[in-house]
């Protein structure tokens, strides 16, 4: 297993796994390229990214069948690069980071992973979460947000509640999430290799032994998932450029 490095020299890039279809959304395309404020909602994305001076480049993996992507202008960026993803997120994260392990320039790089229906990221929770590249023997983290509501757990199959789940020590997992490249492939590979339930990037290092950080960020670092949300990212993005 390669081990975490922390330098604040090291190179950072950004991965956004972005192969995904958003079924839950109704939609004519992919979540990630409908309009919101202006813009589709993996432009707003890459752009907080691309604004951060510490972003080296972003790799975005696409379905082999996306026809949208390439007619977008911030694909013309040269610092933005696409790779063929998978079938799950996983699978997609997998493919960028072998990509950007073969780069000279990446072998001690950490890497940014962040949904590509999740817009609404501001540039202090990201400076922030950055910072974990300085931190000696640090293996890194996530931005999270501390479970406020109470929390019911349902009979499985049914819709009935089976239990309340003690909500202390509870965060809802976020992006970015932040890790030695070289750490997270190796990983997230042993994880896949063994049929680990991988739900995030975090959750591959759990599985190899690590504890990544929680990083507490902002709640409205919203991700869109439903129909209802894109009002709500307006909202945010509107109040951001404020």
């Amino acid at each position: 297993m390669t081990n975490p490095i922390s330098s604040s020299a090291t190179s950072i890039v950004a991965l956004i796994p972005a192969a995904g279809v958003g079924s839950r959304m109704n939609a004519d395309c992919p979540k990630q390229y409908l309009t919101v404020a202006g813009k589709t909602i993996i432009e707003h994305t890459i752009d907080t990214l691309l604004r951060n001076p510490h972003v080296q480049r972003i790799v975005v993996a696409l379905s082999a069948e996306d026809d949208y992507f390439q007619h977008l202008e911030i694909a013309k960026d040269p610092r933005v690069i696409t790779v063929i993803g998978g079938k799950e997120r996983a699978n997609s994260v997998l493919a960028g980071l072998n990509y950007l392990a073969k780069q000279a320039d990446c072998m001690n790089a950490w890497v940014l992973v962040h949904d590509a229906a999740r817009p609404c990221l501001h540039q202090d929770d990201l400076n922030t979460i950055i910072q974990l590249a300085t931190q000696r023997d640090c293996c890194g983290g996530i931005l999270a947000v501390p479970v406020r509501d109470t929390m019911k757990r349902g009979v499985s199959g049914e819709k009935n509640i089976s239990h309340t789940v003690e909500r202390d020590a509870l965060w809802h997992a976020l992006t970015p999430q932040f890790f030695p490249l070289l750490l997270l492939r190796d990983c997230l590979d042993k994880a896949l290799k063994e049929n680990a339930v991988i739900t995030d990037e975090a959750s591959a290092l759990e599985h190899c032994g690590y504890q990544p950080m929680l990083i507490a960020g902002r709640a409205d670092n919203l991700k869109v998932t439903r129909p209802e949300d894109l009002a709500l990212a307006e909202f945010y993005l509107s109040r951001m450029k404020s």
